[in-house]
């Protein structure tokens, strides 16, 4: 073969490799733009879809640890939506189909008002968190949030139950579609949650006291409601309905804008004691119960952690050491001080007359002696009370002609003779001998009356059935009272 040849064969061969090389990466290009145009038109449909795709693989594939606080924050949050997507909203048009349907929303019958008790904790029922609690107002029960895999979102799918009320925000949502409902028909929901008394209506309690209906058909006088014994909580139901009927003290706390604002050092629990008596005190006057009763789990919860368990609602205790104890926190968490009076907080004076009796074993003539000495005259001190403690007397132990203990009867004003200034009444210790009488000086515009009735000995306690008459009203001391039990 000639060297022409040679040369055309070579020219021929590497022709045909330019060729082929041109027609493959023709074709890798094309496969490209094929792959880049539903990116591209991704892209110009959903600016969000973009942001997600261009992330680097690494990010995508190793997720952040969820921390305690992050897994709170994002609880949180989940509830709210973004402002991406609201915009994104905006633009496709879904605001205004999003708002027909919350004032159309067709679960609306679904909901069961029977069923519905907002007296107890604010808790979800699987998880137990107070976050983003909501009320399914199907069935009554608490749930923790609304996102997508939340309790409230599954038990919406598990149930057909639709309709839950934020616990917090008082905002009504339809689930699992996830939209806000706007509805009048449902603020009587809301009032039932938290009810609210303007300073007019306040001033009218009092004026206008007429009966009110609930939703099962009972009626009731509000303020006269019964509070429910949820195991050995009676002690302390009476005190609180009590004091729910003392006017001032009322009128204080069925404004929640008079203590809202009180400024406690952080960590401060006992503030907690004053706001869960205030909504109690809203509920036992709400005009608007859905039922003729109240349940005070939330108060007894605030009771039992503010008083280190001292009192607790499965263990019977002391109506006049709960008292005490309960007014002495409200002053202190009021921001009161003994020099700072607040409204929950009231000073009394009484004046306490002591004389030192001798040993009743002494001979005639050394008790005359001893009672020359400095030691064993009268004394006098002047005292501040909170409350006065009235003395019953002793039942009779024989029976009447019918085989039959008589249960004594004695008015009120027989037993508060003891404070009138003359009538003493000797007291025991282990040792020592006393004579007192008590004068009351100055009086408050309440009194608080504690009647003994229980006696204790080494082996059981024993109850005065002893019947105290109360007057309704009447004067006394040239000024009229009336007696509330």
């Amino acid at each position: 073969m000639s060297g022409r040849s040679k040369r055309e064969s070579r020219g021929s061969t590497r022709g045909k490799r330019e060729s082929e090389s041109r027609g493959s990466s023709g074709r890798v290009k094309r496969e490209r733009d094929r792959e880049r145009e539903p990116e591209t038109a991704s892209s110009r449909s959903s600016p969000v879809r973009v942001k997600r795709e261009v992330e680097p693989a690494s990010a995508r594939e190793a997720p952040a640890p969820a921390f305690p606080a992050v897994r709170v924050k994002r609880e949180r949050e989940a509830d709210e939506d973004s402002e991406p997507e609201r915009e994104v909203r905006a633009k496709n048009g879904r605001e205004d189909s999003e708002d027909r349907r919350s004032r159309h929303c067709p679960y609306l019958d679904t909901i069961n008002r029977s069923v519905l008790d907002f007296d107890f904790e604010k808790l979800c029922s699987i998880s137990l968190s107070h976050i983003n609690a909501y009320a399914c107002l199907v069935c009554g029960k608490y749930f923790q949030g609304r996102g997508l895999k939340s309790h409230a979102y599954i038990h919406s799918v598990q149930f057909s139950h639709h309709v839950f009320l934020n616990l917090h925000t008082l905002k009504f949502y339809c689930l699992p579609d996830n939209y806000e409902i706007i509805d009048s028909s449902l603020e009587d929901i809301t009032y039932v949650l938290k009810p609210t008394f303007t300073k007019q209506q306040i001033a009218n309690l009092d004026k206008q006291a007429k009966l009110s209906r609930a939703y099962d058909g009972t009626t009731y006088l509000p303020g006269i409601v019964g509070l429910n014994n949820i195991k050995a909580n009676d002690y302390a139901n009476a005190v609180l309905q009590a004091l729910s009927n003392v006017p001032p003290l009322r009128n204080y706390f069925l404004e929640e804008d008079n203590y809202k604002n009180i400024k406690r050092p952080p960590g401060d629990i006992m503030f907690l004691l004053v706001q869960r008596f205030g909504e109690l005190m809203r509920k036992l006057w709400n005009p608007r119960n859905f039922k003729a009763h109240v349940s005070p789990h939330e108060m007894l919860q605030a009771v039992v952690l503010c008083s280190k368990k001292t009192f607790q609602i499965t263990k019977q205790g002391d109506g006049v050491d709960f008292l005490s104890w309960f007014l002495n926190a409200l002053h202190s968490a009021l921001g009161g001080t003994k020099k700072k009076k607040k409204i929950s907080h009231v000073t009394c004076k009484k004046e306490i007359f002591t004389k030192k009796l001798p040993h009743p074993d002494l001979p005639a003539e050394e008790k005359e002696q001893l009672l020359h000495n400095d030691e064993y005259q009268e004394t006098m001190v002047e005292s501040t009370f909170m409350y006065l403690t009235l003395d019953l007397p002793t039942a009779p132990l024989y029976k009447d002609e019918k085989e039959q203990l008589i249960i004594p009867q004695v008015p009120l004003f027989n037993i508060l003779a003891k404070f009138n200034g003359i009538t003493e009444k000797e007291y025991k210790t282990y040792k020592e001998n006393f004579l007192k009488r008590f004068q009351l000086t100055k009086l408050p515009p309440y009194l608080i009356f504690c009647i003994k009735r229980f006696t204790k000995n080494n082996f059981f306690v024993e109850k005065n059935p002893t019947i105290v008459n109360f007057p309704i009203t009447g004067p006394a001391n040239g000024m009229n009272y009336k007696t509330s039990r």
